[in-house]
């Protein structure tokens, strides 16, 4: 019985990592895009919570509650970039401002991933609830896009303070 030799040879080895390149080639395009979603789906439920404790902050306390956004967790930040982070307070004399550092209720900084971008309506920067849990004024839509400008998901309040959430069923540009 003749021994023969185990392993492999060398072009079998080249063989097996060009199988290997081409497939990872292939698997990492859709393995970003599902990270990418991923975050986007986390990013709209981190809203979502914030959202329904404001709303049940206002209700319970009697007062009005406001989530803006914020970089420092010490005053609402101008404009309508949420990405830094956003931060709750209640707001007994409606300045749209927490007046003492008892005011504010939460503070969420950096609490999305840095490959997404969240910008609110330039019409309403600021989610107020009133007692009722009314959210009174315009609607408010906070669209979280990616680093080259895709829309991910929005998450839309209305009037009666209640938010629900979209996705794209298409590529589309972020808003502006």
């Amino acid at each position: 019985m003749q021994h023969r030799p185990s392993g492999f040879t060398l072009i079998e080895l080249m063989i097996s990592v060009a199988i290997v390149g081409i497939l990872a080639g292939v698997a990492v395009p859709s393995l970003t895009r599902l990270i990418e979603h991923q975050r986007a789906a986390s990013a709209t439920a981190s809203l979502h919570a914030h959202m329904a404790l404001a709303r049940m902050t206002a209700v319970t306390r009697n007062q009005r509650t406001v989530l803006c956004p914020s970089s420092d967790g010490r005053a609402c930040a101008p404009g309508t970039d949420w990405s830094t982070g956003w931060m709750l307070f209640s707001d007994d004399d409606g300045n749209k401002q927490p007046d003492a550092m008892d005011d504010i209720l939460r503070i969420d900084l950096e609490p999305t991933s840095r490959h997404l971008r969240i910008n609110s309506t330039a019409g309403r920067q600021q989610l107020r609830y009133l007692p009722d849990g009314r959210s009174a004024g315009t609607n408010l839509t906070l669209s979280i896009c990616s680093k080259d400008g895709a829309l991910l998901g929005q998450v839309i309040v209305n009037n009666v303070g209640r938010p629900r959430s979209q996705k794209p069923r298409v590529p589309t540009a972020c808003p502006a």
